[in-house]
Parts: C-alpha cells; sequence; structure tokens
C-alpha cells in the first residue's frame, strides 16, 4: 500500500518551512503526502511579517476529510498557533487512532516571531504530548517545556527526561542551538540515549530545518521503520539539504529538500 503521511501545519508562501517544506521532505523520501493548513503566514527569509490563523473547526474538518477518505500511516504537528487548534487536533487524532504521530513544538519563527500563543503552551504538553510517539523540540523549545536550562549535551539529558514525563514516548532534543563545532542531537526512549553527530555547517540557510526534519521523521514511519532508524535517516537527510541549499533570499535560505536527486 502506498505509504502516506500527514502533516498538520502553518503555510510559508516562501516555500521553506511549514507545510510547504513538509510536502517537499514526504516527495523526496516517496511518500505521498496531505496537508491541513493551521495557519497563513506572511513570511520570507528575512521574517515572519504577518500571520492568520484558521479556525479550529476548520482544521478538525481538514483532518477528518484526509483521514477518513485517504489515511495516514504516519501523521506530523508543526505550527499550531492557539490553545483552540491544538485541542482540536488532538481530539481529531485521537478520534482517528493515530499512533505514529511526530510533534514539532514549534514556538518560535527563525528570527525570533512567537508561533505559539503563551497560553497555548499548557494545552500541547496536556492534549498532545501525551498522544505523540516522537516530540522535536529545539533547545529553547526544551527549556520551555520542561522549565530547565538546555545549554549543554547534559542540559538536554535532563530536559529529555521530563519532557519525556509529559507523555511522549521518545524525544528527539536538536543541537542546533548549541554552540560547538558539531550539532550533537539527543534521543531518548525513556531507558537510553542516543547521540547523532555531524560536523556544524557555517551557514545561513537554514529556514525550515525543524519542519523539515520532522517531517522526514514522519515520512521514515510512514515506510515502516521503527522510531530510532526514522530519526537517523531524517538527521541525515537533513544534513545533506542543509549543505546543499540553494542560498536564495536575503535572510535565512531555505534548504535544498531534493538534494538526492541531484
Amino acid at each position: 500500500m502506498t505509504p502516506r503521511a500527514l502533516t498538520i501545519a502553518g503555510s510559508d508562501p516562501g516555500g521553506g518551512a511549514g507545510v510547504q517544506a513538509d510536502l517537499k521532505t514526504f516527495t523526496a523520501f516517496k511518500v505521498y503526502g496531505m496537508s491541513a493548513i493551521t495557519a497563513l503566514t506572511v513570511q520570507n527569509t528575512l521574517g515572519v511579517h504577518g500571520v492568520m490563523a484558521v479556525p479550529p473547526r476548520v482544521v478538525s474538518q481538514q483532518i477528518d476529510a484526509v483521514l477518513e477518505d485517504i489515511g495516514a500511516r504516519a501523521v506530523k504537528t508543526g505550527m499550531l498557533g492557539s490553545a483552540g487548534v491544538i485541542k482540536a487536533a488532538a481530539a481529531r487524532l485521537k478520534a482517528h487512532g493515530v499512533h505514529n504521530l511526530v510533534v514539532d513544538p514549534v514556538m518560535y519563527a527563525k528570527g525570533g516571531h512567537a508561533l505559539l500563543q503563551p497560553s497555548a503552551a499548557g494545552a500541547l504538553i496536556r492534549e498532545l504530548l501525551p498522544l505523540a510517539l516522537i516530540v522535536t523540540p529545539n533547545a529553547p523549545e526544551a527549556e520551555r517545556l520542561s522549565g530547565l536550562k538546555v545549554r549543554s549535551l547534559d542540559g538536554a539529558k535532563k530536559a529529555a527526561r521530563s519532557i519525556r514525563a509529559l507523555g511522549p514516548a521518545w524525544v528527539l532534543v536538536k543541537g542546533g542551538h548549541l554552540d560547538g563545532p558539531v550539532c550533537e542531537d539527543l534521543l531518548y526512549d525513556g531507558r537510553s540515549f542516543t547521540v547523532f553527530r555531524a560536523p556544524r555547517v557555517a551557514t545561513r540557510n537554514t529556514h525550515g530545518t525543524g519542519c523539515t526534519l520532522s517531517a522526514a521523521i514522519a515520512a521514515g514511519l510512514a515506510l515502516g521503520l521503527p522510531p530510532r532508524a526514522a530519526v537517523a535517516g531524517a538527521v541525515e537527510y537533513v544534513g545533506g539539504a542543509i549543505r546543499h541549499a540553494f542560498g536564495l533570499g536575503a535572510g535565512h535560505g531555505p534548504l535544498n529538500h531534493f538534494w538526492r536527486a541531484g
């Protein structure tokens, strides 16, 4: 059966992040991609200039329309924006019995623009994290979810333990925001840690890395990979997409989602 994956996230008109990046990533993995739009953003490589939220009811209807008809082997969430959308998405994912759920707890854009209302963090923790197979916070997001400082690998380990206690089966604390010549992504399954290390690439072209990584993990799950292998494949894919980035725009440029195709 054709592998299928659904992204529930915001739209990026510049194509570097959000639903556009997710669908490109699914295609690169030869997974049929579908989407439920949570927000229309006004953004480019220079930053986010505006956001118009989609009503929670419409988000729910999009999810139902896809899952009742086509179905999905894996689902990822990205920018959800508000407590209402989080609750709506969580309710529908639970109703449809989604197990392969990757939660990218999007809170800030690359330039620092808030993409999650301050009052919505609690809903994310209560409603969505308990449903997640894998949650993929970067260091600032891990700090907000755990209440702990994440400035090193040791700090990431403490945060991962705290976040896993909130309900997700696996926690991937991304190392892109940490210092050092090597990027260290930390995966925790409740028993042991796995560290994925790669040389840090000196580049401004990192727009959409979090969206792309979580989408790549979802694609791996849709293809039938176990969580650790799906994460390993996603980390390798994103590293190549950064190294082969196009250099578009005057700010943080997008990745090359099709670098493997030449």
